[in-house]
């Protein structure tokens, strides 16, 4: 029986994770507060629409943002955690310089600079040009993480729902099938397919394994997790049943 293991929210694109032990969904939206707001890197500049991931702060341009945690306030604030740097709280709605300026030291002297923290459009910034959930298989992750010869945390893939009971990359057949989980359905939509980020470990935010490699290696490609879109609204909380339909 597939059930969800494990929720995540990434409020800013690239930039710290949070585990949930519930949310509830909406139709047409990604998951709430995941990918809310994102920095601008270099000369991008804000369009109020979506946005290609190349235009910001991304953990495989610069591995060390893999390390920040993420803690949200019911006030709107915002804590940043990362090994190398204090903590910071701050309101991204009002105080996006100081996040900007918190993370300069993590970032890579070779890529374009952070610039501007920005809120993202209804749709969110996920990578997917579409409101997206990112569903993932814990067999997978399992697999994987033999195949490198490394136990994986899942943190690495910046997933926002993780689930257990399937058979490894299980998930991949559901592309244009529909599931209900808790209260909510969903459409699975695509394959994800990945990038440097994963290489880089989120406790240190150093590029430890090769992830890419052994994907191409072991499973021929390079894609892990598939994108869902919202159909039905609902509440969600960890060991609900996934049912395929």
């Amino acid at each position: 029986m597939a059930r969800l293991a494990a929720i995540w929210r990434h409020p800013v694109k690239g930039v710290g994770a949070e585990p949930l032990t519930r949310t509830g969904l909406e139709a047409a939206r990604p998951l709430p507060g995941d990918r809310a707001w994102a920095i601008l890197t270099g000369e991008a500049q804000a369009t109020g629409e979506w946005m290609p991931c190349r235009n910001f702060a991304r953990g495989c341009y610069a591995p060390r943002l893999m390390a920040v945690k993420a803690d949200s306030h019911d006030d709107g604030r915002i804590t940043f955690r990362h090994p190398d740097q204090a903590p910071i709280t701050l309101d991204p709605a009002h105080d996006g310089g100081q996040l900007v300026d918190w993370i300069a030291p993590l970032y890579s002297d070779d890529r374009p600079a952070p610039r501007e923290l920005v809120a993202a459009p209804a749709q969110g910034m996920t990578d997917a040009d579409f409101p997206s959930v990112a569903l993932l298989g814990r067999a997978s992750l399992e697999a994987l993480s033999a195949a490198c010869g490394a136990e994986l945390d899942e943190r690495r893939f910046r997933g926002n729902l993780w689930i257990e009971g399937l058979e490894p990359f299980a998930e991949f057949d559901w592309v244009g099938r529909r599931l209900t989980l808790g209260g909510a359905e969903l459409e699975v939509v695509e394959r994800i397919g990945r990038c440097r980020a994963t290489e880089a470990n989120p406790e240190t935010g150093t590029r430890d394994v090769n992830t890419l490699k052994a994907l191409r290696e072991h499973f021929g490609h390079t894609d892990f997790g598939v994108y869902a879109r919202v159909i039905r609204g609902g509440e969600i909380a960890l060991g609900d049943e996934v049912v395929l339909s």
